[in-house]
């Protein structure tokens, strides 16, 4: 083949409309394939903060029963060495606070796990999403190369499930 017909050829193929419409979609994949990664790292993100926060609930639980115990054999202590005395029913009354307070914070820490898990499950659906738009990514340039419609279909489908899959997250 010439120089001259090969330049041809390129044009030829550089004004084909297939091309253009597989290169254009491949942008707004590309697009849609960022917004999704955004959001499932914004999920991920506050999943870790959830962690995060559920783990010092559960450290202020356990000083609060750790408080609870020590007041219990003060307690048990002073009614030992001094029956009768004001202090016992004083130790008694802060036992009592403490463990009230550390069901409390218990559940709090409860709570904030099944916001991590939630997030969790958001930041994994959209993960899932992204898989899937990247796979069209691929199917696309494969169409691309190979000149063949049935990728591009493929892609553009790959692209509409890893997009609502992605989407849903967020109302998920």
């Amino acid at each position: 083949m010439s120089a001259h017909e090969e330049v041809e050829e390129h044009l030829h193929h550089a004004h084909d409309p297939f091309d253009k419409t597989v290169a254009g979609a491949m942008a707004i994949i590309a697009a849609l394939l960022a917004v999704i990664s955004v959001l499932a790292q914004h999920f991920n993100t506050e999943k870790l903060l959830a962690q995060g926060k559920a783990s010092d609930t559960w450290a202020y639980s356990q000083a609060k029963d750790i408080r609870h115990y020590v007041a219990q054999a003060t307690r048990d202590s002073l009614k030992d060495l001094r029956p009768g005395s004001a202090m016992v029913s004083t130790y008694d009354k802060d036992a009592q606070r403490y463990k009230k307070d550390a069901a409390e914070i218990q559940e709090k820490a409860r709570d904030l796990e099944k916001e991590r898990d939630a997030y969790g499950e958001k930041a994994d659906r959209s993960h899932f999403g992204e898989v899937f738009l990247e796979i069209a990514i691929v199917l696309s340039s494969l169409s691309i190369l190979t000149k063949r419609k049935p990728f591009f279909w493929a892609g553009a489908i790959a692209a509409a499930v890893g997009l609502v899959i992605g989407l849903t997250a967020y109302w998920a």
